[in-house]
């Protein structure tokens, strides 16, 4: 008979459990804030740089997805809430050692920025379109004005927002799979392929299409690139760093991190970009569906897996 010695009771079921505080809606707000910083920080740079009728699906067609994208970010963001009523409390506290605080105003001013970019290119969808009341009409040609200033604020907070999805989770100094500096440059990373894919399925010119492949196979490639620094930075450190990387190295989220994550949503899509760049006819929904799909199993994932992960006793 073989003898054990049990030091502590702690981990038996249920004896110490895991809480799993976020559920679905903070991934899902995640990935929609990335895909909509990606997208908006496509059309603010390209109208920078004088772009505008070259690349028009990627300046005025593709950004109307982001409003929608935001909202339905934040609807997810609000479901989460415990407090629903005093949500408002958030832009009467300004704390600037607070993520959620920087946020809850970047959030403000790109949801902002992003209805009225959509709003002045309203007309490229409906051509018969005609503001009914004439403050409208003022309020518009405002902003067409001082639209270059609009587009230098957007692409800042575009920026601004694809990084903080990352240190949202990356500020939890108690999980150990979240506190790296990597995550707020990976998620970016993640953002900015989302919207190119984004404006890949949207787009109908052959031009603007190869444009945006190539700068999409170049983010997917960065991409990876952090994702192994990030495992490598891991597995340099602590012991609880070791065991939070673990996870994905043969524990329980081995298989959907890559193969779903990696293989699915990089790796495959990035192949696919390649063979459409060397003059192989690849349809552009087969990349762009799997860049988002991977996108968005990459947020459940990690969320997920950093509320295992979690310091010894």
């Amino acid at each position: 008979m073989n003898e054990e010695l049990i030091v502590s009771g702690r981990n038996n079921l249920l004896v110490d459990p895991q809480l799993h505080i976020w559920h679905w809606p903070i991934p899902l707000y995640l990935f929609l804030g990335g895909l909509a910083a990606g997208i908006l920080f496509f059309a603010s740079l390209f109208y920078i740089l004088g772009k505008e009728k070259e690349y028009a699906t990627a300046v005025r067609i593709a950004p109307f997805v982001a409003p929608f994208a935001l909202v339905i970010g934040l609807a997810a963001l609000f479901i989460d809430l415990r407090h629903k009523a005093f949500f408002w409390q958030l832009y009467t506290t300004i704390r600037f050692e607070s993520p959620m605080s920087w946020g809850a105003w970047t959030l403000l001013v790109i949801t902002t920025a992003s209805f009225i970019w959509s709003a002045l290119h309203i007309k490229d969808i409906l051509p018969a379109f005609n503001w009914k009341y004439k403050f409208l009409k003022e309020i518009e040609l405002f902003f067409n004005k001082h639209k270059l200033g609009l587009a230098w604020v957007i692409l800042i907070f575009a920026i601004i927002t694809g990084i903080y999805t990352g240190i949202l989770l990356s500020a939890f100094n108690a999980r150990p799979l979240w506190n790296t500096s990597v995550l707020g440059p990976l998620f970016l990373a993640s953002g900015i392929s989302a919207g190119a894919a984004t404006i890949i399925l949207m787009s109908r010119d052959v031009r603007e299409r190869t444009l945006f492949a190539k700068l999409d196979l170049m983010v997917l490639g960065i991409e990876m690139f952090l994702i192994v620094h990030m495992f490598m930075g891991f597995l340099a450190g602590t012991q609880v760093q070791i065991e939070a990387a673990q996870l994905f190295l043969g524990g329980e989220y081995t298989m959907v991190f890559w193969i779903f994550v990696v293989f699915i949503g990089i790796f495959l899509p990035a192949l696919l970009d390649i063979l459409e760049l060397r003059g192989y006819h690849i349809p552009a929904l087969v990349p762009g569906v799997l860049v988002l799909l991977g996108g968005i199993i990459f947020r459940f994932v990690f969320v997920f897996a950093g509320q295992v992960s979690r310091w010894l006793y």
